[in-house]
């Protein structure tokens, strides 16, 4: 199972989101996401999310914090354990990212963005839940959400 990061960085009623329209072979191709990535060896979760806040925006963050844990089931890519982080930054200032374009989107119209299902479940959860959750979103192959299950709570079946 990979190990992984993603943060939403928030200023002004805004998040900063990032357009994945630059690499080859991306599983988030053409999705908008947070910022994040893969924790390299004898790195803790914390670490690697501030090493890629700061190689992907080079913005200063602060309140960093663990929101949640999720468990995404990836039958094309492979299962994955993401730490969930909110940050805030008063910076405007956003350099040119390998990883795609960034932006400052305000948080009313991120879900009208092309996100990942699953991601339609928890970006709601962090503006109204203070603890931290546990969410476990299957996909099947293909990239639909099957599934997804919060809190260890019952199973809930997405549409067909």
């Amino acid at each position: 199972m990979r190990l992984t990061t993603l943060c939403y960085i928030q200023r002004e009623g805004q998040y900063l989101m990032l357009h994945r329209v630059k690499k080859a072979r991306d599983e988030n191709a053409g999705k908008w996401i947070g910022i994040g990535g893969h924790l390299e060896s004898g790195e803790s979760p914390e670490e690697c999310v501030l090493r890629e806040i700061r190689e992907e925006t080079g913005l200063q963050v602060t309140g960093l914090r663990l929101r949640g844990i999720l468990t995404f089931i990836l039958p094309d890519w492979g299962d994955e354990l993401t730490f969930l982080y909110t940050a805030h930054t008063d910076e405007t200032q956003l350099p040119p990212c390998a990883e795609g374009v960034l932006q400052w989107v305000p948080a009313e119209q991120v879900a009208h963005l092309p996100l990942w299902e699953g991601d339609r479940i928890f970006l709601p959860l962090l503006r109204t839940r203070t603890d931290c959750f546990s969410l476990k979103l299957i996909y099947e192959a293909g990239g639909r959400l099957a599934g997804y299950r919060l809190d260890g709570g019952e199973a809930q079946t997405c549409g067909s």
